[in-house]
């Protein structure tokens, strides 16, 4: 992502700012804040003689802890070995950084997650798109990200025979042309890391998807597809693909079907992979000409309003220092290139990069906050198919027009509904229920659409995809229907529960515009009881709980939620929900995995 940012949003009358302009305001806005404390607190000490330029460093050192990506960490913390051996101070107080080698997916988790007191100061994730995952839903530890200390293309290797049978280095392709050729070789077999987990191959999935937009058709089955195939060849993370890659040119390594003969890797691992390889066993890299993705390791503070002033001079110092000349050598030692996304010629033929293929050229603009939690959504219930029961409220509030909008709370779920359902496969498993009191009977819930796949042939013609369609936009609220949240929930979730189907991705997803209001129906404290009775680990079911509107009660949905492994969002405009379903889906998908590690 390099030069380029997550969006900030856009700019008076619709206009997006340039990446450039919000990396500098982003760099700005830190530069000033730790300014100001160093101005601040040098003053403060001057005034109580705290000052001493006479103590030895080990007395008078600022320490400062930097959790940085396992593959940036051992070059920050050659710079940072470097600082202290020079005696490099921040206003009179030498320098002493330890840096942490750990997985920037995790510490994005632990973040959001907001638990506990992060214990470090600095934190250098392998793409800023992790500084969106660490808000969580707004309610993680804060981060102040500045500009980038180094980056990396996003690019696939290959080992030489595979990269020779599709004409490298002199043919170049787009990423869409590039995964079909690799995946429509009986020679060549695909692996990458989890996007769930890998900055890596999540920017390749979504410039994969990009691509393959532009290509027209069909590109959404064309994506899920090959993230069908990629996720057969799936590593964990991007130590592990690199592991999967045949050996050695024998016969037998080659055509082992565990042994991969290409990945999608960043330069900088191509790099430190051929560093240590020889002969056949070096890569060759492939960079796709409509533009390879940067991943960008930006420089970020963690909790900035809870640093000492010591700390905040002691983080600007070396963020500084990280930038100047003899850093950035090291860096290029390591198989970094600049912030910028240049390079030299030498780094990349290291890596395995030869003309003609674009290596120098701009990179791929990076993909929005939005986009790349519809990719995630996307490999989520791809990788494993989904089994989704939707649970709708008809209530009569449900009438209530959106601000701003010539529409009604339900035409807006209607309508984000039906664009969600285009984002699951035919293997894909979708129901329907409705909610309102005593809509049956004495029941508050009514099932509309049998829970069934997507691509299943319904009666009368037409596929359980046409007829859920029609069925989403055929909802209405319920003239004086009030919210039986709390019967309906448990029902369902029993049905969810006694129909569970494995090997998929079960869910209960639940949207309202209010709290419940069915006072002759089981109460908030006892249905908790009975789903925490009904939550079964081997047969896992995460409610996933969507607020919709001013009247509705997150806190409310949350606590119900989280019974079951899953959790309650708040969306101020159903529009929305389409984006907070994929968000959920993949964290309870991610909650999932780690409950089985």
């Amino acid at each position: 992502m390099g030069r380029h940012s997550l969006p900030d949003g856009h700019a008076a009358g619709g206009r997006r700012d340039h990446p450039s302009a919000r990396r500098r305001r982003r760099t700005v806005v830190i530069a000033t804040l730790l300014v100001l404390a160093v101005a601040t607190g040098t003053a403060v000490a001057a005034k109580g003689g705290l000052l001493s330029f006479s103590e030895s460093c080990e007395d008078s050192a600022v320490h400062l802890s930097v959790v940085a990506s396992p593959d940036i960490a051992p070059a920050v913390r050659s710079v940072a070995e470097q600082a202290r051996a020079a005696e490099v101070k921040a206003d009179g107080h030498c320098l002493a950084v330890e840096v942490l080698a750990r997985d920037s997916h995790k510490v994005a988790a632990a973040l959001a997650a907001n638990d506990a007191e992060p214990g470090f100061q600095v934190w250098l994730p392998d793409s800023d798109l992790w500084l969106e995952r660490a808000k969580g839903l707004g309610e993680g530890v804060p981060v102040s990200p500045s500009d980038s200390v180094a980056s990396s293309p996003v690019a696939l290797a290959m080992v030489p025979s595979a990269s020779r049978s599709l004409g490298w280095p002199k043919k170049t392709y787009t990423w869409a042309e590039l995964v079909a050729g690799t995946l429509g070789s009986d020679r060549v077999r695909l692996g990458a890391a989890d996007p769930a987990r890998s900055a890596t191959g999540l920017l390749a999935l979504s410039g994969i998807g990009a691509s393959s937009a532009r290509q027209g058709g069909d590109s959404d089955t064309r994506v899920a597809q090959t993230a069908k195939v990629l996720a057969e060849r799936m590593s964990d993370g991007d130590a592990q693909v690199l592991e999967t890659l045949a050996r050695s040119t024998s016969g037998a390594e080659e055509g082992n079907p565990k042994r991969n003969q290409a990945v999608l890797i960043s330069e900088q691992a191509a790099f430190a992979h051929n560093a240590e390889a020889t002969g056949a066993g070096k890569l060759d890299l492939f960079y796709p000409e409509d533009g390879t993705p940067l991943l960008d390791y930006p420089y970020t503070l963690v909790n900035e309003a809870r640093l000492s002033t010591a700390e905040s001079r002691a983080a600007l110092r070396f963020m500084n220092l990280l930038g100047d000349r003899e850093a950035q050598a090291t860096f290029a030692e390591h198989g970094f290139r600049a912030g910028d996304g240049s390079a030299k010629d030498s780094l990349v033929a290291a890596a395995g990069g030869r003309k003609p293929q674009p290596y120098a050229g701009p990179a791929a603009e990076a993909p929005s906050a939005e986009a790349l939690r519809e990719t995630l959504g996307m490999w989520t219930i791809t990788v494993q198919s989904a089994r989704l029961t939707t649970v709708v409220d008809a209530s009569g509030s449900m009438a209530t027009l959106v601000p701003g909008r010539n529409q009604s709370r339900m035409d807006v779920t209607k309508e984000s509904l039906i664009q969600a359902l285009g984002q699951f496969t035919p293997d894909d498993e979708i129901g329907l229920w409705e909610f309102a009191t005593t809509l049956d009977g004495e029941k508050d819930y009514r099932r509309l659409m049998e829970t069934k796949r997507l691509g299943d042939q319904a009666e009368g013609g037409g596929t359980h995809r046409e007829k859920l369609t029609a069925a989403f936009a055929a909802l209405q609220p319920v003239p004086g229907g009030a919210t039986g949240l709390y019967d309906t929930t448990l029902a369902s979730y029993r049905e969810a529960r006694s129909t569970f189907v494995k090997g998929k991705f079960n869910a209960l997803v639940i949207l309202t515009d209010g709290s419940n209001q069915d006072t002759d129906g089981i109460s908030r404290s006892g249905l908790v009881a009975e789903l925490k009775e009904l939550v079964d680990p081997e047969r896992p079911v995460p409610v996933i709980a969507v607020a919709v509107g001013p009247d509705a009660d997150r806190d409310e949905v949350a606590e119900i939620a989280r019974v079951t492994g899953g959790d309650g969002y708040e969306v101020s405009d159903p529009a929305e929900i389409q984006a907070v379903i994929l968000q959920a889906i993949m964290a309870a998908g991610q909650n999932g995995r780690a409950a089985q590690e």
